[in-house]
């Protein structure tokens, strides 16, 4: 029986391989995207459906044109990016606060989770006419509406975060005499900061979405009232161009927090045990 010779793979070819399904592995989110792109040029094009409904992506693109050019567009963003951040900030603040509370303390947590439970099942709709009342139409209503957006998120997350610190390290900052202080400085917070940008994640998620369904409802401007103003006027090039710069916006905001977890991430998972053997 003859014998059979196996010889190395090179190692540039094993590269190459990689470096091009590391190049397929990076496509793939594109894929669909491009993939409803190009059906809605051909239909476009073929005339499947009316121009009135269905506007080119050619259409839509001059009218992005005339929106960067006339200034309106850079209006409208920057009036929503306010918007969206100063109630993300504060959202997130205040359930870090609370998700704290409720994670350090179990009195606090018995208290205030159950009714907490029950009122973040309310949508942010469901909450429109009664803040309406309260602050007027002005730009607090959209303040407080985006910033329980992001709260309720934020405040789960931190309570879990809080929650899941490992009994053992808890236990070696007690023999190395931490106090409750250091114990939640130096072990709670490290070991929940994942969940915590998760949750941070979430919550800008919740925001952005909250900001764009309050701009439909009450506003004079923004990205959400450049959507019901085109919708109004029939002018559907306007809506579609509004909903690319919204879904835009909100994919590079996703990927810089993606990044910043990342990066968190990273540094917490090569950070070395100190001198006192804990994180």
């Amino acid at each position: 029986m003859a014998n059979t010779l196996s010889y190395p793979v090179p190692a540039t070819a094993v590269t190459g391989r990689q470096r091009l399904q590391g190049v397929v592995r990076s496509a793939e989110p594109f894929l669909l995207p491009i993939a409803l792109f190009a059906l809605w040029a051909v239909g476009a094009a073929q005339g499947w459906i009316s121009p009135q409904v269905l506007p080119s992506p050619q259409f839509v693109w001059e009218t992005l044109s005339e929106l960067a050019t006339s200034g309106d567009l850079w209006l409208h963003a920057q009036a929503s990016m306010q918007r969206v951040l100063v109630g993300f900030v504060v959202g997130s603040a205040l359930g870090l606060l609370l998700g704290a509370a409720m994670g350090l303390s179990k009195t606090v947590e018995a208290y205030l989770l159950p009714t907490f439970n029950a009122l973040v099942q309310i949508p942010v709709l469901g909450w429109l006419p009664f803040v309406l009342l309260l602050v007027g139409i002005g730009e607090p209503l959209k303040y407080i509406l985006i910033a329980k957006a992001a709260l309720v998120p934020v405040t789960l997350a931190t309570l879990q975060g809080f929650r899941q610190t490992p009994a053992t390290l808890l236990e070696v900052g007690n023999v190395y005499g931490y106090s409750r202080r250091q114990q939640v400085l130096e072990i709670v917070v490290p070991t929940a900061m994942p969940t915590l940008f998760t949750g941070l994640r979430l919550g800008f998620t919740k925001a952005w979405l909250s900001l764009v369904v309050v701009e439909l409802v009450a506003s004079s401007e923004g990205l959400g009232y450049l959507i019901v103003y085109g919708r109004q006027l029939f002018q559907l090039d306007l809506v579609m161009a509004a909903v690319i710069i919204v879904g835009a916006l909100g994919y590079a905001i996703d990927r810089l927090l993606d990044y910043a977890e990342a990066r968190v991430a990273a540094r917490h998972g090569a950070r070395p045990i100190n001198e006192r053997g804990l994180l």
